[in-house]
């Protein structure tokens, strides 16, 4: 697989290469040379397969020879190991929820993928890596616990002091060994500046051998693929046919990976681009001006970005495969709208979370009697519960898997929005 940097398309470089650097020079994203592309009889066969042989058949045609095909196959093993229901909410809209894995979030399919990724590739090179990413509030759960005691790799995540839950925080803010973690006094759109600052600084990136695990890495990128193939054939009994998906968007990953899909032969209609007020993207696919305000706080938190990083891979993607962005669907939704929908879909008996309910929102605007709708679970109810709480008026059980966290203490770094202050604490780690 060769991929170039965006900024700079004379920058070439393997899969392997691309994973271990995380961004390119000028903080340019990678992204693939070439596709694959799959036939309709390949892609009826493809739907025929379980989720593992499936994703491991798609991932090898798009990353090349690079990795063996066995061991790829132990590598999608261990990082795919946790169901992906769907769920039927009224007759023609369904749930795909992406929250089962091990910290509730469909971030884990990703970050899971990309740390057995670069402990494959630790094995033969034996080099200390530093992992520096920001997180608005799931991200750093699955980071911090797919990388936790992996000899040789430090993780560092920054994230919004005041801006992601209680719970989320619970999450991995106290893991301890070669997982650190730094409240910052600011936004996302300021962690995110401030990763993409070190990787701009030779000395961090030289010394520390740093490397993102943010959706700009193109392994987390890739293994978000498969999940839209698993979402189709699950689809079966209803038709392949008109069929639309709707993506909660913030650093727009998901949605890249969702036309990433439909580039390599998955049928489906269309994509919903739903933001909450953080509506950068909406705004420049109604006027094509470019223009991201001040972020605003809404109670879906982890879409609080007014930048998206992959947004530039969108762009790409619509260009090499002559897509117009007019045809984009998009929409934006409002907190006052978001409560009024998480009551909707819990007076359908079903109960959601804020990023879910902002894409079932615009969902609903576009979806005809002859479409059929999917909108995805990004992230599980629970990490919500003081807030739905109040919404919804009822309590939200606390899943297994949570419930030790609640007797850890959150041990996190303070630190204001300043690169030198970061930069220092990096190199003293």
């Amino acid at each position: 697989m060769e991929l170039y940097n965006l900024k700079n398309k004379l920058e070439k470089v393997s899969f392997l290469e691309a994973t271990k650097l995380g961004l390119g020079n000028k903080q340019g994203l990678f992204f693939p040379l070439k596709l694959p592309y799959f036939n309709k009889k390949e892609i009826i066969n493809l739907l025929s397969m379980d989720f593992i042989s499936r994703s491991v058949f798609i991932l090898d045609k798009i990353i090349g020879n690079e990795i063996p095909y066995s061991k790829l196959f132990s590598i999608v093993k261990k990082s795919f190991y946790f169901p992906i229901p769907l769920v039927k909410v009224t007759k023609n809209i369904f749930c795909l929820e992406l929250f089962h894995g091990p910290t509730l979030s469909f971030k884990d399919f990703g970050a899971r993928f990309m740390s057995n990724i670069i402990s494959y590739i630790n094995k033969t090179e034996n080099k200390n890596i530093t992992i520096l990413t920001a997180t608005s509030g799931d991200t750093g759960a699955a980071v911090a616990h797919s990388f936790y005691g992996i000899n040789n790799i430090k993780v560092v995540i920054l994230y919004p002091k005041k801006n992601i839950s209680y719970i989320q925080k619970k999450i991995f803010c106290n893991l301890g060994k070669n997982i650190t973690t730094i409240a910052v006094n600011g936004n996302f759109d300021m962690c995110q500046k401030l990763v993409k600052k070190s990787f701009d600084d030779f000395l961090l990136k030289k010394k520390l051998n740093l490397n993102s695990a943010n959706s700009i890495n193109i392994s987390r990128l890739i293994a978000q693929v498969c999940y839209y193939f698993e979402a189709f054939a699950k689809f079966k009994k209803y038709g392949y046919n008109n069929l639309i998906v709707s993506v909660p968007s913030g650093n727009f990953g998901n949605l890249t990976a969702g036309l990433i899909s439909k580039s390599i032969g998955l049928n489906i209609k269309n994509f919903i681009v739903a933001t909450n007020s953080n509506d950068t993207v909406p705004r420049f696919l109604n006027s094509n001006i470019w223009l991201p305000k001040k972020t605003i706080n809404t109670l879906s938190n982890a879409m609080d970005i007014n930048n998206p990083s992959n947004w530039p891979r969108i762009i790409e993607l619509f260009k090499i495969n002559n897509w117009d962005l007019n045809n984009l669907y998009y929409g934006s939704v409002s907190d006052n709208l978001t409560k009024k929908s998480l009551i909707e879909l819990y007076n359908l008996n079903y109960i959601s979370e804020p990023h879910a309910a902002v894409a079932y929102n615009v969902l609903k605007k576009f979806i005809k009697n002859t479409d059929f709708g999917i909108f995805l679970g990004t992230a599980h109810p629970i990490k919500f519960k003081e807030s739905l709480k109040l919404i919804i008026k009822n309590d939200i059980l606390i899943p297994n898997i949570l419930k030790n966290t609640n007797n850890l203490s959150i041990s996190s770094y303070n630190m204001d929005y300043d690169f030198n202050l970061l930069k220092n604490f990096l190199l003293t780690l």
